[in-house]
């Protein structure tokens, strides 16, 4: 969208990522170019090469339908989670919070989702 998108990251995902080894810029996932991000087009070529019958915008696609379907979050929190611009031009010139308190529960509940009964604090 064009402008910055914070985004809560769950005590598991921080580890995880504090964990990459040689991260020397800003992006978790650094694409060929310096600066720039890893492309679409590079993460579906992994996915081909893992042989995983998967496409990468169904990544955001299943965490929207789980947040719908088995969450009591307001519309307006799963929708900022993914960074998509909702309601109004009159709504949205109001609205002057990004709901990252919400959405960093939200964001641990999908990490719990995600790593099942596994014992691990989110």
């Amino acid at each position: 969208m064009n402008k910055p998108h914070r985004i809560p990251l769950p005590t598991i995902v921080q580890s995880l990522v504090l964990g990459l080894q040689g991260l020397s810029e800003d992006l978790v996932f650094p694409g060929i170019e310096r600066g720039r991000p890893l492309s679409d087009m590079n993460l579906t070529a992994v996915l081909r090469r893992l042989k995983f019958d998967a496409i990468v915008h169904g990544f955001r696609s299943s965490f929207r339908d789980w947040s719908e379907e088995t969450t009591d979050y307001r519309h307006e929190v799963n929708e900022a989670a993914l960074a998509h611009q909702v309601s109004s031009a009159v709504e949205r010139a109001y609205r002057r919070t990004d709901l990252f308190d919400l959405r960093r529960e939200l964001m641990g509940d999908w990490a719990n989702f995600c790593i099942g009964d596994a014992g691990i604090d989110s």
